[in-house]
């Protein structure tokens, strides 16, 4: 067979994959793969990672063996190999693509000096301008651990420990202030004091974003892919930023292939869960999915009381004795909850309110320093409040009323608190179903006009509801 032939059977097999599969999935898995040659009856096509490999030969190797058949019933069977991991490709037989073997005899393009540079420094790298500063203050030693982010807290610690790959990617989800960024700056630091010689990058997805559509203005993609692809960990902060940016996705995703495929560490932090990120391609969410994902809940009382009495035990050490009642923490625990960013804010105003007009630190004071701060928590109450509101009076897991479970001891709590996310907050119908478990917006719907049937035919049932809504109405902080 001449290579002109093989090369035409080859734009055929590619033209009906692109057809069948559509423009996504094909520039995903096909795009980028290779025509080696033939040999023995075994067509051999080649990939850049081992990831794309896994998939295309567990998902589509039927498939490329029976497009291959209907061209010539002599190709017994499809191989695919890698051929960027450093070691060269399989020889190509005889009758290769010509065009392939050019390709691969040609040289490798050289990395600019600057990226040489980046490369060099073991910190990281912001003195090359890609990465973002860490903060000193976020570190393990002073984050405050509570049942909230017990999880989160473990999975950055054994990450940051571990001489190998552990979870990959290491995926810290919650909301606005509950220690994401804290903890992220935490395994960084962890890292740089433990093995220096690792090459870290932490930055924010916008960042991610910026550096990308520069190296797209100043055509310097190639210094950007090496930029990135070549460190040892990759830190990636609030993902959700690049939702809707279509190049943006598709840089990101290979970049993240490429690091896990050569087995670096990935760590990335979001407002949501994989499976909630809107804008973000059914493709990144699967893979984002695939480490261990770990939840930071809203922070209970306790925890906000621990994490208020360690930032006055520090403002004590830096500014010399402040005397701060016990009442007035406890009373702040009790009412900040939006988070925890807040929840110190409003500890640093009073005490520079109590320092500046030379008043001692009472109750009252911090009342009326805090009385727009207080008023507006008066008014936030979250679905994940009620949530948790509704678990503990039921007395059932928060997991379970979050699953597919439909036994009515799980059921019946999970109606009620989605009945008051629907009376108590400003979320719409798909919001609110999407923060129980992905449900759609019709059960949702269904759960409201369930519990308020049953209230009007039900005391019991019109007793909890009531009795759940003045607790979160009226203390929401309490407890």
């Amino acid at each position: 067979m001449s290579s002109m032939n093989l090369g035409d059977q080859w734009r055929r097999v590619r033209a009906r994959l692109h057809a069948e599969l559509g423009e996504a999935t094909f520039n995903s898995w096909f795009k980028q793969i290779d025509l080696i040659g033939v040999d023995d009856g075994r067509v051999m096509l080649s990939v850049p990672t081992r990831f794309i490999r896994n998939w295309v030969v567990s998902h589509y190797a039927d498939r490329l063996a029976k497009l291959w058949a209907d061209e010539d019933a002599g190709f017994s069977r499809v191989d695919v190999v890698v051929h960027s991991e450093g070691r060269p490709d399989p020889a190509p037989c005889a009758d290769a693509v010509p065009e392939r073997q050019e390709r691969a005899a040609a040289p490798a393009a050289q990395p600019r000096e600057d990226v040489v540079l980046a490369n060099a420094v073991p910190q990281g790298f912001e003195d090359a301008g890609v990465g973002a500063p860490l903060d000193p203050r976020f570190t393990f030693e002073a984050f405050v651990v509570g049942k909230s982010n017990e999880l989160a807290h473990a999975a950055a610690r054994r990450v940051a420990e571990a001489t190998d790959v552990t979870f990959n990617p290491l995926f810290l989800y919650g909301g606005v202030g509950l220690g994401k960024t804290h903890l992220m700056h935490a395994i960084a630091w962890e890292i740089r004091t433990r093995h220096p010689e690792r090459k870290v990058l932490y930055l924010s997805a916008e960042k991610f974003m910026y550096q990308f559509v520069r190296a797209l203005r100043f055509k310097d993609t190639m210094a950007f892919k090496q930029q990135f692809r070549s460190v040892d960990v990759l830190m990636i902060d609030d993902v959700q930023f690049i939702s809707g940016k279509d190049s943006t996705q598709e840089e990101f995703f290979h970049t993240f292939n490429a690091l896990i495929d050569h087995n670096r560490q990935v760590i990335i932090s979001a407002d949501r869960s994989p499976s909630d990120l809107e804008g973000i391609e059914e493709r990144i969410r699967s893979r984002l999915g695939w480490g261990l994902a770990a939840d930071i809940h809203p922070t209970d009382y306790e925890l906000r009381l621990g994490i208020l009495q360690a930032k006055a035990d520090d403002m004590m050490s830096k500014n010399g004795p402040i005397s701060i009642p016990p009442g007035v923490l406890e009373f702040l625990a009790h009412r900040i909850v939006s988070n925890v960013r807040e929840l110190e804010g409003a500890l640093k105003r009073v005490v520079a309110y109590a320092s500046l007009v030379g008043r001692p630190i009472t109750l009252d004071m911090a009342q009326e320093v805090l009385r727009d701060l207080l008023r507006s928590n008066d008014r936030k109450i979250t679905i994940e409040e009620i949530q948790r509101r509704v678990a503990e009076y039921y007395n059932v897991r928060l997991a379970d009323m979050l699953s597919a479970r439909r036994a009515r001891a799980v059921a019946r709590p999970r109606q009620v608190a989605m009945y008051l996310s629907k009376q108590l907050t400003t979320r719409s119908l798909p919001e609110i179903g999407r923060k129980f478990g992905g449900r759609d917006h019709t059960t949702v719907i269904h759960a409201v006009r369930k519990i308020d049937e049953l209230c009007s035919l039900d005391s019991g049932i019109e007793e909890d509801v009531d009795l759940l809504r003045r607790m979160l109405e009226g203390g929401h902080g309490a407890g």
